[in-house]
């Protein structure tokens, strides 16, 4: 049974978010311009095939012994046990809302259908969503409820389905949006992941999703374990990863208004004192893809919960290392960068001249 708009609202606010009602006007206009040109989601395709089903039952087998990410907790998550994300078996979400701090591919006119999802496989020292990614604030939902909240979200008019923090609940998302595709959901499913995943489980992932939202955080595994938990492995990790997300998807795609289709979008965090291996990173990604990748180099790291006891990172960036930094990845060639960070470099460019 489809779940009321009141009672969507109600799950969102109990779960800590805010959720705006656009006017009629904008209802739908997204789902049109998704379907320009004959262009139909991945995961109607493999829908299509009779392949979705089975992949959603070889999702779920993982949660058995859970390793759904590198961690490999290895505990049996269906009987409730928790391993180093916290999550429980099923979907625990904190809001649900359209979007518009994404990048401009994302959010367009109407909104990213944002989903942020409780817990995480990472819990770095300066997260800035802490009390739900390392306190699991947030309500638990069936999986029906999801897809529900997924239909409610396109009805509004956001141009995709974006799940934030998705690698713990992996399983739980492949199957509402199986059930959401059989409920009329068209639009784009983003994955947007602190980048901390193993590309063999990536791969399940083929064909369901159209849009990757990747951090690369770190190229250097010691500052990975440093302040994200201990995940001295992560810039391998992250690296094949991305890999393999371009494997499936390729570059960036969008429609006639510029909203994104398909492809791999990556976000990399400028820190203070080059914690983050930006230099290593651009040239990385100027070496093992195309260098037309849409990357996204960030500005916006603020100390936030416990990057105050580390001295290193106990800081705002300042204008010269976010200069530095986009003139490496414009020395690397790289042709593609968001044009928020783009223009935030000319303003601080024009600054440093005057």
């Amino acid at each position: 049974m489809e779940v009321s708009r009141r009672r969507f609202i109600r799950h969102c606010l109990m779960a800590g978010g805010v959720i705006t009602v656009y006017p009629p006007a904008c209802v739908g206009a997204s789902e049109g311009s998704a379907r320009a040109n004959g262009w139909v989601p991945a995961y109607a395709k493999l829908e299509e095939e009779g392949r979705f089903a089975e992949r959603v039952e070889e999702a779920y087998e993982l949660l058995r012994a859970c390793r759904l990410c590198p961690r490999q907790c290895g505990v049996d998550r269906i009987r409730g046990r928790r391993g180093f994300c916290r999550a429980p078996a099923g979907p625990v979400v904190h809001s649900a809302s359209p979007h518009f701090g994404e990048e401009i591919p994302l959010t367009g006119r109407h909104g990213s259908g944002t989903i942020f999802f409780s817990n995480c496989n990472l819990r770095c020292v300066f997260c800035q969503n802490w009390p739900i990614a390392h306190e699991g604030r947030g309500q638990a939902i069936s999986e029906d409820s999801l897809a529900q909240v997924m239909l409610e979200l396109q009805r509004l008019g956001c141009h995709n389905i974006n799940v934030v923090t998705p690698t713990h609940v992996m399983p739980n998302i492949l199957r509402a949006t199986r059930t959401a595709l059989h409920g009329g959901l068209r639009i784009p499913l983003v994955y947007n992941t602190g980048g901390y995943e193993d590309p063999e489980i990536i791969r399940l992932l083929d064909g369901v999703v159209d849009i990757y939202l990747p951090d690369v955080k770190y190229t250097d595994g010691r500052q990975a374990a440093k302040y994200s938990g201990g995940a001295e492995d992560y810039p391998e990790r992250v690296k094949a990863s991305v890999l393999e997300m371009h494997r499936q998807v390729g570059g960036l795609v969008t429609d006639d208004d510029g909203i994104a289709l398909r492809g791999v979008m990556i976000r990399h965090l400028v820190m203070p004192n080059r914690v983050a291996g930006t230099e290593d990173f651009v040239e990385w990604v100027a070496r093992e893809l195309p260098k037309t990748t849409y990357v996204n180099v960030m500005a916006q790291y603020r100390v936030e919960y416990e990057a105050f006891n580390h001295p290193e990172i106990a800081r705002a960036i300042t204008p010269a290392e976010f200069l530095e930094a986009m003139d490496w990845a414009k020395d690397a060639g790289l042709t593609n960068l968001d044009a928020r960070a783009e223009s935030q470099w000319q303003i601080y460019r024009r600054r440093r001249s005057e």
